[in-house]
């Protein structure tokens, strides 16, 4: 890995798809935002290592079960490399809020399992959580992450909230990128 390019964590609802208080619940549901798709591609293709890090309590809820959510991400794996990227790898929560687990953001289990699967350590080695909820950037910040927050999904309403530690914000995961290829080139 190159020391220069950090490691890319993305949430998923909110920041590469549309995201719903239903719940994405379905492959047809699973609709990206404009740009993202091509986003992650240009990041990947760039150098830049991306992972998914994803709460998905809608399977412990019932909503929609581990064999949907696998059809939706190679939905999502499949529209990246169709523009010529890879997502390096894919976390995610099954759980819900009352499980107490370690894995759902804002706990950082997830990222600590991309950790072991790299062999670094994001307190040492340069690493951005971008998400759209509180819980996104609290999550990275606790490993170590540089976090940023996007404006789409939740975001908008992420961006009132206090939150006791610096971040920067985006327009959208598009915006991002075009930043990190222009400082990172």
């Amino acid at each position: 890995m190159s020391q220069n390019k950090p490691i890319i964590l993305l949430d998923r609802d909110g920041v590469i798809n549309q995201d719903s208080a239903a719940y994405v619940k379905s492959v047809e549901e699973w609709q990206p935002i404009p740009g993202s798709i091509k986003s992650i591609a240009a990041l990947s293709k760039a150098g830049f290592k991306i992972f998914v890090v994803t709460n998905q309590s809608g399977i412990a809820r019932g909503y929609y079960n581990e064999d949907t959510l696998k059809a939706m991400h190679d939905k999502m794996i499949a529209l990246v490399e169709k523009e010529g990227g890879v997502i390096s790898g894919i976390e995610y929560c099954p759980h819900g809020p009352d499980d107490n687990c370690q894995c759902r953001k804002p706990k950082s289990g997830m990222i600590e399992s991309i950790e072991r699967q790299l062999g670094v350590n994001f307190e040492t080695y340069p690493a951005i959580m971008v998400g759209d909820s509180l819980r996104d950037l609290e999550a990275g910040q606790a490993r170590g992450c540089t976090p940023v927050l996007v404006l789409t999904g939740k975001g908008r309403t992420t961006q009132s909230k206090e939150i006791d530690f610096p971040f920067s914000i985006y327009t959208d995961l598009s915006a991002f990128a075009v930043s990190v290829l222009h400082n990172h080139s």
